[in-house]
């Protein structure tokens, strides 16, 4: 049997859903293939619990063609849209499962209601809910870290100040370099930006001849996965909830994490996957001040 996963939009999104593929690769023998957004592409084929990877396209011939190529069984979305939902339906899959949301469920013939604005659970919980709708007997626990890559650990501490526009919640890059400062007392300091961060990179750079300690910039990474294994050898990651936040999780990497102060843009639904004593989480007030920002510091300094 043939199960394709589809989680076609965000880093961290996609992060969520990866124990999806895990848990089936595990406790049964199915191929596990999974449609992914372009930008993920790359991640997912790293994955050894997944079998193959189908690239989504927003050119509905293309997607059918290239869902109809692996010839799916069943198909699982953690998260859907009506062009997604739609290639599904015409590529005749015959089972299709999804959550009970949008008009886009018109195309699943097995949704499952898990209102997720309620955030009850994590975001890989809901995720991994949508499996008891192919298989009730599953056990929906895993293992962290993901991917078991013995990565050396360095002392270094990144700090990565951009979001991508993901984010709800997020310090002033000046806050940043006020915590980089204190941990360079301890550590090297590395700052990393993604492809979406030119402008705060600027910023950064602007300031560096009045900094007193000394801040390597890292940008030339060549993929998310090479990306990843530099994470995965740092003793610290100090980033908002993005999508490079997920990417230390998958390495086990100790993180300080920034989220929105809501429940929807929460630690409790968008948490990294990785051991619990890994997870330092703050979700950051309205009107936050210095005593916000000393909390952080003497945790991060705990750590480091």
């Amino acid at each position: 049997m043939t199960i394709l996963l589809t989680r076609h939009d965000k880093i961290g999104d996609f992060m969520t859903a990866l124990p999806m593929a895990k848990v089936l690769k595990e406790q049964t023998k199915h191929k596990i293939v999974f449609l992914v957004s372009k930008v993920n592409v790359e991640l997912a084929k790293k994955m050894n619990f997944i079998d193959d990877v189908i690239e989504y396209s927003d050119d509905s011939f293309t997607l059918i063609s290239r869902i109809n190529k692996v010839k799916p069984d069943v198909s699982i979305s953690g998260y859907i849209d009506f062009h997604l939902g739609l290639c599904l339906f015409l590529a005749k899959i015959p089972i299709r499962i999804a959550p009970a949301t949008k008009i886009a469920q018109i195309f699943f013939n097995n949704t499952i209601k898990q209102r997720r604005s309620l955030v009850e659970k994590t975001e890989c919980e809901y995720n991994l809910d949508l499996l008891l709708g192919f298989d009730e007997n599953l056990h929906l626990k895993f293992k962290t870290p993901l991917v078991n890559l013995d990565l050396k650990k360095e002392n270094f501490v990144i700090f990565h100040v951009g979001f991508g526009g993901s984010s709800d919640g997020n310090l002033m890059l000046d806050e940043y370099l006020r915590l980089a400062e204190e941990a360079s007392n301890k550590s090297e300091i590395i700052f990393t930006f993604g492809p979406d961060d030119l402008e705060i990179k600027q910023q950064l750079k602007s300031k560096l001849n009045d900094l007193s300690f000394n801040i390597l910039i890292r940008d030339d990474f060549k993929s998310l996965w090479d990306f990843a294994l530099f994470i995965g050898t740092a003793k610290l990651f100090v980033s908002t909830s993005t999508g490079p936040m997920h990417l230390a999780g998958l390495t086990n990497t100790n993180t300080i994490s920034f989220f929105g102060n809501n429940l929807f843009a929460s630690s409790k639904r968008w948490a990294t996957i990785s051991d619990k004593s890994c997870q330092n989480n703050f979700e950051i007030p309205s009107n936050y001040g210095d005593e916000f920002l000393e909390t952080v510091k003497e945790r991060m300094m705990e750590i480091l």
